[in-house]
């Protein structure tokens, strides 16, 4: 039996119809408003740039609209603290995005937390994460929720399965695994410092990539029959998985590109309106 495609492009494209219908419903019953994600650009990082840009245009194409927010390199730590009090304050802003990588001389973690918790579509906050991780309402990170979504659409089962996570980031590895635990897996975390990292990947049922380094989880450690996700991408189109050996002997596995991807953006979007939705009760 062929392996399924986790087909993350196709999925966002869908829910985006459902979206614009969504926000046109906002529109109607608010009297005109429509949901605002704020995007926070500090530098000039072409990546980053790149990143925003997609994010920007993602609202548009489902009826939203996005408030710009670009400072310099030279930024300090209390310049950017302010700039998110200001939309924090601002009953238009539903959303507050803060591109990372910040420059090296911000407190990234303090002005991430600075996010309201109701605005905190992204997913960055550790109260967010917290609340995440006891099963109470917050937004999740936007890449491991997009992940769950995929995994829901296409009916991954989940429940009593072994998950290995490579990875332990605070916006992906971390959140990931507590997600897979609260759909009730069996999760193993692995990272840089994992003592045989192959035989921890070779019992694993769901296996998530998510270290940064591109094909570093290797095709013959990866069982048959297992589902694959790759949350990585790299230049030549790869991601942290090797992929190619493997279309053909598991069960399930996201692309590189059209996989994790789109549905991160996807997931910050809905986020965005779901709390637009919130704020009309």
């Amino acid at each position: 039996m062929p392996a399924i495609v986790l087909d993350g492009k196709t999925l966002s494209q869908q829910t985006e119809a459902e979206l614009s219908a969504r926000v046109a419903a906002i529109r109607s019953r608010s009297g005109g408003q429509i949901p605002i994600l704020a995007t926070i650009l500090v530098g000039d990082d072409p990546a980053s740039a790149t990143y925003v840009r997609m994010k920007q245009n993602a609202c548009k194409r489902v009826g939203m609209e996005s408030i710009a927010v670009e400072m310099p390199a030279s930024t300090t730590t209390a310049e950017l603290l302010a700039t998110i009090r200001d939309l924090n304050a601002n009953p238009r802003c539903h959303g507050i995005l803060l591109q990372h990588p910040v420059p090296a001389q911000i407190d990234e973690r303090a002005c991430f937390d600075a996010i309201e918790l109701a605005k905190d579509v992204d997913g960055v906050t550790c109260l967010g994460f917290g609340r995440m991780a006891m099963g109470e309402h917050a937004w999740g990170s936007a890449t491991p929720a997009g992940i769950m979504r995929l995994l829901e659409a296409y009916r991954v089962p989940l429940a009593g399965r072994h998950a290995v996570v490579v990875g332990r980031s605070p916006i992906l590895g971390k959140p990931m695994a507590l997600m897979l635990l609260n759909a009730n897996c069996t999760v193993t975390i692995c990272h840089s410092r994992t003592q045989d990292l192959a035989r921890h990947v070779k019992q694993a049922d769901i296996v998530v990539g998510a270290v940064g380094k591109p094909e570093f989880i290797r095709a013959d450690w990866i069982r048959d029959g297992a589902v694959v996700v790759d949350a990585g991408y790299h230049p030549g189109g790869i991601g942290d998985i090797e992929l190619a050996p493997l279309t053909g002997r598991v069960a399930a596995y996201t692309p590189v590109p059209g996989g994790v991807g789109p549905m991160t953006i996807n997931t910050l979007i809905l986020q965005t309106v779901q709390t637009a939705e919130r704020a009309l009760g």
